[in-house]
């Protein structure tokens, strides 16, 4: 029968980004997002975090309800709604349309 060896736990992950990584930078992932436990120089590896609520900068003029699914907007630098970016995971608070950030829930 097939067996598994456990690496780590996964809240936190080793992370080798092709380009500099600063602190708390928001790291787009395939299929989700990471947060950066630490600099991460380029072609190093370093910690990212995969779960968590984190503070986020969101997309102005957009109201955000709590418990909607969240999208990273590399373009824009922002969580916004439109599913064209990548899932970031849900608003654990509602975001007014004037407000600048939303708290989301990661993982």
């Amino acid at each position: 029968m097939p067996t598994a060896e456990h690496i780590q736990k996964g809240d936190n992950i080793n992370y080798t980004p092709t380009a500099a990584v600063e602190y708390h930078e928001i790291v787009p992932l395939t299929s989700r997002v990471g947060v950066a436990l630490e600099p991460i120089a380029a072609n190093k590896t370093g910690t990212l975090a995969t779960t968590g609520v984190w503070e986020m900068p969101a997309a102005t003029s957009l109201e955000i309800a709590f418990g909607d699914t969240v999208y990273w907007n590399a373009t824009n630098g922002n969580i916004d709604k439109t599913d064209t970016g990548v899932p970031a995971g849900f608003a654990t608070v509602a975001k007014a349309t004037a407000g600048t950030t939303v708290q989301v829930k990661i993982g």
